[in-house]
């Protein structure tokens, strides 16, 4: 993983030098996802058109996501 300084806002920017490597892998993993996420649908979570059911309907999918993905891999590990 290459150590980047990422913008925050328009006059901050994240400085990674000095983080443990976990953090820094998480933050440019999240970094990452965001650019796909603009990328896929034109937008990020910025955006102001969904009300708050929504939000939750959309959290609550991810997470029925996540917990698929650790029963798939408890069934082929343990």
């Amino acid at each position: 993983m290459s150590e980047r300084i990422i913008k925050t806002t328009e006059t901050e920017n994240l400085d990674l030098h000095g983080l443990d490597s976990i953090v820094k892998n998480v933050i440019c993993k999240f970094t990452e996802r965001a650019d796909i996420g603009k990328n896929k649908y034109g937008t990020d979570l910025d955006r102001d058109d969904l009300k708050t059911l929504e939000w939750i309907n959309h959290a609550q999918e991810e997470l029925m996501d996540g917990i698929l993905y650790l029963e798939k891999l408890k069934k082929k590990h343990f």
